[in-house]
């Protein structure tokens, strides 16, 4: 257990601080409509097939029907309270213009939104690690590649407002880190309770979460950058990638 422990900090910390890779992009250029919404599509498709393709059997192998969608609604009804109890901005609402405190104040509240949704994600990363390593790898790619259109999300209003690549880079940083401080927090909070019967509700829990932040927030979001069918192809083939890779992992 200490290995797989390790392994799930290690590949949620990796996927957490892919947001570094997006802020990056951010401050040497100003990626384009397409590129963002490519991008947040693809990680919808990835994250809805995990989902319904891993995720949600296997709490439905070990708890049964009416458990395991207990605990994906629960996961579900989870994420809308955090989403309507704590104040932030989407990424489909970020302005793309206005003046230097307008965008100083939407970064703070970009990163604090992004930030309160990469905490769960920490969660997932872990407990699919803690299931399944292959699982775990696959959860922390199709975190990554959301994770870099999120930290170009955080870092370009800050880059935009206060002219300092320092400062935006560290911002989009700490957007990412509350992914392996999820993990870590979930780790010591709940390994020593995780049997299979609690583990698999977790995952279920967790395919809830992953499902309502695929359709509340990267898809309104990819469609917000307005190239039409863009979001759909790009699900459609995150979707169809992240299924070969699975089949392929056996």
């Amino acid at each position: 257990m200490d290995a797989a422990f390790g392994m799930a900090l290690l590949l949620t910390t990796l996927a957490g601080l892919s947001t570094g890779i997006g802020s990056l992009i951010g401050i040497a250029f100003r990626p384009g409509p397409r590129f963002m919404a490519t991008s947040l599509g693809f990680a919808a498709g990835i994250m809805i097939l995990v989902s319904f393709a891993e995720l949600l059997p296997a709490g439905l192998e070990e708890l049964g029907f009416l458990p395991a969608y207990a605990a994906f609604f629960g996961g579900m009804l989870l994420m809308f309270l955090l989403d309507v109890s704590v104040p932030h901005l989407y990424l489909a609402e970020a302005p793309q213009e206005g003046r230097r405190a307008a965008l100083w104040r939407t970064s703070v509240l970009l990163m604090l939104g992004i930030g309160i949704h990469n905490f769960p994600e920490g969660m997932a990363t872990f407990a699919a690690t803690l299931k399944e390593t292959d699982l775990g790898i696959a959860m922390a790619v199709a975190i990554a590649v959301h994770n870099i259109p999120e930290g170009i999300a955080v870092s370009a209003p800050v880059f935009a407002a206060t002219g300092s690549r320092k400062r935006a880079f560290l911002f989009s940083l700490l957007s990412g880190v509350a992914e392996p401080v999820g993990a870590l927090i979930a780790g010591l909070v709940l390994l020593p309770f995780l049997t299979p019967a609690a583990l698999a509700a977790m995952l279920a829990v967790v395919a809830g979460l992953m499902v309502f932040i695929s359709l509340d927030e990267l898809v309104p979001a990819a469609n917000a950058y307005g190239h039409e069918h863009t979001t759909i192809l790009a699900a459609m083939g995150g979707m169809a990638i992240m299924a070969a890779s699975l089949w392929l992992l056996g």
